[in-house]
């Protein structure tokens, strides 16, 4: 697998392989489908590659290599080698681009952005907040600026410009890939995405992070899975929350057939497939309590 996630037009596609990502450049150019963006996992602030292509013409290829100066096109004729250059950029292979005749983009001058007016306690809370939604790990870039430009408006005030709130949250983000960049190995957050995947191989339902609330995850989980399921499991953002403030993670379950037996059988179900992943659990087998993971080391790896 290349650590890329790939975007054309509504689709994402996270960690393809190579023979992957030749067949999605092999398709663009037909209809609306004539572009593809390729990130690095995690992704990286203005550092990026990508191709676009209609039928009939050549493929216009492009990379950034961490500013706008640093942006560079060219036109290739075939597909077989915009795929070559592409997949030695994901591997970060040396010189993966020679041999092809790149020309610097220039976007012109760029206006700096000025520091947003903030008291000490709006930036404090602000910050804690950003942190808080990188820590539980599934946030993009896109989402945590959004997110930082909209968290102290208010009727009176929209203290963050559209442009101050991606700076911050840029650096939010580059503080937290540094930070998991030191973490060796399986996480529990991977542990338990695999103890989800066996569940779902089985019948029962399983989302992370699924809805803000259980009120909305009990009330949209049936839609999201396979018609034949048996059950479901499930935690809400609250819930990572928890997780990423050290406190376990709770997890909702159920039967779609609404029996108490079923529940229950889906609960053991659910134990099982945590314990085989080597997660503790802490469970009364009553169909009506949670199922705790606790002791939990909660480091969810940003892709983007």
């Amino acid at each position: 697998m290349l650590a890329i996630t790939v975007k054309s037009n509504d689709e994402r596609h996270l960690g393809v392989t190579a023979e992957e990502l030749a067949g999605l450049v092999g398709r663009i150019g037909a209809g609306a489908d004539s572009f593809l963006v390729v990130q690095r996992i995690p992704d990286l602030p203005d550092v990026y590659i990508q191709v676009c292509h209609q039928d009939g013409g050549d493929y216009t290829l492009e990379h950034r290599d961490g500013s706008a100066a640093r942006h560079f096109e060219v036109r290739v004729a075939g597909p077989d080698a915009v795929a070559a250059a592409m997949t030695g950029w994901a591997r970060q292979e040396p010189g993966w681009g020679d041999g092809l005749a790149w020309e610097p983009l220039d976007f012109g001058p760029t206006e700096p952005v000025p520091a947003p007016v903030l008291e000490a306690e709006e930036r404090r809370q602000l910050e804690e907040q950003l942190r808080l939604t990188l820590a539980c790990g599934y946030t993009d870039r896109a989402r945590l600026a959004e997110q930082a430009e909209e968290y102290l408006v208010s009727a009176e005030r929209r203290p963050l410009s559209r442009a101050q709130a991606e700076q911050l949250a840029d650096r939010l983000w580059l503080e937290r890939v540094g930070v998991q960049s030191g973490w060796i190995g399986e996480t529990d957050p991977e542990r338990l995405a695999r103890a989800f995947t066996a569940l779902e191989e089985t019948g029962i339902t399983a989302r992370e992070d699924f809805a803000c609330c259980r009120s909305c995850g009990e009330a949209e989980i049936g839609a999201v899975g396979e018609p034949e399921a048996r059950g479901f499991v499930y935690f809400h953002s609250q819930c990572t929350e928890s997780a990423a403030a050290g406190r376990g993670l709770s997890l909702l379950y159920g039967g779609f057939d609404g029996s108490s037996a079923t529940t229950t059988a889906v609960g053991r179900e659910v134990v099982a497939a945590l314990t085989a992943v080597g997660l503790p659990t802490l469970w009364s087998g009553d169909p009506s309590d949670a199922i705790e993971i606790r002791p939990l080391l909660w480091r969810r790896r940003l892709v983007g």
